[in-house]
């Protein structure tokens, strides 16, 4: 049966200053920190989607969890934060921080317990059916609880460490987002508690026999805790799971940013706790040791009938069952990029700008030939910046390799990149020991930029051939996430990107820009003039349309200059995929304005701007996302795509993402997020499935 899904935030919109909220606060901005929870509701909605794939809703159910995960780690933290030091500052919505956390944990339990029921009512049995049987192990067979036994006791037991609460054994500590088991021992004069956490590497489903039965490791612990406990009576046991604040504050004076970093990344694991997770049944007992000794309040306590943790669903989503899952989609690579080696690819990108769209142009044959084309002997130089990557990196391996064949290569290192600090602080040091020139940037500006720059000695001197993106140097995220690329040797966009290398490893901000728009330097500004630019159409009766797609729409003064532009007539179309605080069709506010949200198999993750002014049309791609941290307090780079062929290409995409019926939503006036459907006898349109076949329409030119 499907699930009922309620996504409003109109209570207090309805109600003059409910709850203390300025309701013209409300009128204008959505809450940021309940728009997230509603892309995880919208996720949720995938899961509960009949019609896919089970073990790509089995997926999209651990998305869901990983996000709420995230979101607890950083957004709530941070309000707690706030609220804890007093702060009352209204948010652009009119919330203070402490109306955020109630409203939040309002949505957030409505949404854990629509997850509980489509675990227990329709994916644990659709699993069940299909030979992927989640057991206890009281219903395990004799056969299927031996092997289980074996297997516990062969590659689990040895790892945990029973850990017990007294006089001169404080609380052990609780890893975030660690699995853990907590028990109360011995009678009720000497009762102790004892907890035993699970290490983060250990399968969380242990396979029991040779028939598909699967057992949650945390329910095999307690069956087994005589293995670790001897005699002792159980009095009392629960599952439990405390997730921590994972904030790593490093000072902008920090003499030694690397060193600094890793100083913060070991204060992370005992950052506060934020959130406890326990099962329905805990007794009160447990609960209440759990409380004090880890300092929760009981607001911050979730309750799940469902196993926690449930990210762990990723193991199963990945499990060798091809009749469970889409057909897997392969790239294809456009005739631009086939059979090209270096000379002829950077021939090609000196002619005239190319663009790839991946995940449906292949990643290999374009970016990172690209990069590779540094391998070429008359390129002198090869810069890069990297957010995230992937191991092993091409990017990465390009960047050494130029270094040893003593050409200049830099890489622009972004070490705070959110749970991927130690992995790159790894590759950092490893790059600068094979001689490349590592570049951190100053600690309170991350770079964001998705930028390559090879500098090539030809005949009329040295030319420069750019890649500007919108995804990361990740091979492997590229199969998964949509992205776009843009290859050129424009003169002036590549003279801006050695200005942005210069002005980072030269600590010294740049005066202006040819063509690109820079965080954050410029950004803001000059996409305010954009906007204006078609204000101005609008009021003198031109063509005036604005077309965003980016991952959140979260920054007051845009989102302001946006219904400036709908109240003088100009029509804005918004895709978002994650966060919107814009509230849309709104009488007086934003009747022109309208925004909906495109899932799917594929991360939707680029980001595209195109601005429709009279006769002018300016379209811009690149890494910025419409929020404050990207246009102020990040090095972002948005390109415009002047070719016309490149810019029609780029406008199908959008028409595509406004055409999709299939797993499209749209945001009304009200706050609240309704999926989209076909009109009846009308085929359901996918965004993705229509850009895959306009691929392999590409791919054929070539034959």
């Amino acid at each position: 049966m499907p699930l009922h899904f309620s996504t409003r935030q109109t209570a207090d919109v309805e109600t003059p200053h409910a709850h203390g909220v300025p309701t013209s606060r409300l009128r204008h901005f959505l809450n940021r920190e309940l728009s997230w929870i509603d892309f995880d509701r919208r996720v949720l909605e995938l899961a509960a989607d009949q019609t896919l794939p089970l073990l790509d809703r089995v997926k999209f159910c651990a998305v869901a969890s990983s996000n709420l995960d995230e979101f607890f780690a950083v957004r709530m933290a941070e309000l707690e934060e706030q609220a804890a030091a007093g702060i009352t500052r209204r948010a652009p919505d009119g919330r203070t921080p402490t109306q955020a956390l109630a409203a939040a944990r309002g949505a957030i339990v409505a949404l854990q317990e629509t997850q509980d029921v489509l675990w227990r009512d329709e994916l644990r049995p659709a699993l069940t059916a299909a030979g992927i049987r989640i057991s206890s192990p009281e219903d395990c067979r004799p056969g299927e609880l031996r092997s289980l036994t074996k297997r516990f006791e062969r590659e689990v037991l040895p790892l945990l460490t029973p850990m017990a609460l007294g006089p001169a054994a404080p609380f052990p500590h609780v890893q975030s987002l660690g699995l853990n088991v907590g028990i109360v021992v011995g009678d009720t004069s000497e009762a102790r508690f004892v907890g035993i956490g699970v290490p983060k590497d250990v399968p969380r489903f242990l396979e029991a026999g040779t028939h598909g039965v699967r057992v949650p490791v945390e329910e095999a612990l307690m069956h087994l805790l005589p293995s670790l406990i001897g005699g002792s009576e159980v009095q009392m046991r629960t599952v439990f799971r405390v997730t921590r604040d994972a904030d790593v504050s490093v000072t902008s004076d920090a003499d030694d940013l690397l060193e600094a970093l890793e100083t913060g990344l070991r204060r992370r694991g005992f950052g506060d706790a934020i959130r406890l997770e326990v099962c329905t049944a805990t007794p009160s007992g447990i609960r209440e040791i759990l409380m004090r000794e880890l300092a929760i309040r009981p607001d911050q306590i979730y309750e799940s009938a469902a196993p926690l943790g449930l990210a762990a669903l990723a193991e199963l989503a990945g499990l060798d069952r091809p009749d469970l899952k889409r057909k897997r989609w392969r790239p294809v690579t456009a005739h631009q990029f086939a059979n090209r080696g270096y000379t002829a690819l950077l021939a090609q990108i000196r002619r005239r700008d190319l663009l790839a769209h991946h995940p449906y142009d292949a990643y290999d044959t374009s970016v990172e030939r690209f990069v590779a084309a540094s391998g070429d002997q008359k390129v002198a130089a090869l810069k890069a910046t990297v957010y995230r990557t992937g191991n092993p990196s091409r990017t990465l391996a390009s960047l050494v390799d130029a270094a040893d064949r003593g050409k200049h290569a830099v890489c622009l290192v972004q070490l705070r990149a959110r749970f991927d600090e130690r992995r790159n602080i790894e590759w950092s040091r490893a790059l600068d020991r094979a001689g490349v020139d590592v570049v951190y940037g100053p600690p309170d500006l991350k770079i964001h930029a998705k930028l390559c720059l090879l500098v090539r000695r030809e005949r009329a001197g040295l030319r420069r051939y750019v890649h500007i993106g919108s995804g990361n140097y990740h091979a492997s995220n590229a199969s998964a996430y949509e992205d776009l690329s843009l290859f050129t040797a424009d003169e002036d966009i590549a003279a801006d990107v050695v200005d942005i290398f210069n002005a980072v490893t030269g600590h010294a901000p740049p005066k202006v820009f040819r063509k690109l728009l820079v965080g954050p330097w410029f950004l803001r500004e000059c996409l305010l003039h954009e906007i204006e630019r078609v204000a101005q159409a609008a009021d003198a009766g031109e063509i005036a349309r604005i077309r965003i797609k980016v991952n959140a729409l979260a920054d007051p003064e845009i989102v302001e200059a946006l219904y400036a532009a709908s109240g003088a007539g100009a029509t804005v179309e918004v895709v978002t995929r994650g966060i919107c605080v814009l509230r849309p069709a709104t009488p007086g506010l934003s009747e022109r304005i309208t925004v909906r949200s495109v899932l799917g198999p594929f991360l939707e993750h680029s980001r595209i701007l195109s601005f429709q002014a009279g006769d002018r049309l300016s379209t811009w791609i690149g890494s910025a996302d419409l929020m404050p941290r990207n246009l102020d307090r990040r090095v972002e780079v948005l390109a415009p795509v002047e070719d016309a062929r490149l810019r029609a290409r780029i406008a199908a995409v959008l028409d595509a993402l406004l055409a999709d019926t299939r797993f499209a939503w749209e945001l009304r006036a009200d706050g609240s997020w309704s999926r989209v459907v076909p009109a009846p006898r009308e085929v359901p349109v996918s965004a993705q499935e229509m850009l895959m076949r306009h691929a392999l329409e590409r791919a054929k030119k070539r034959r």
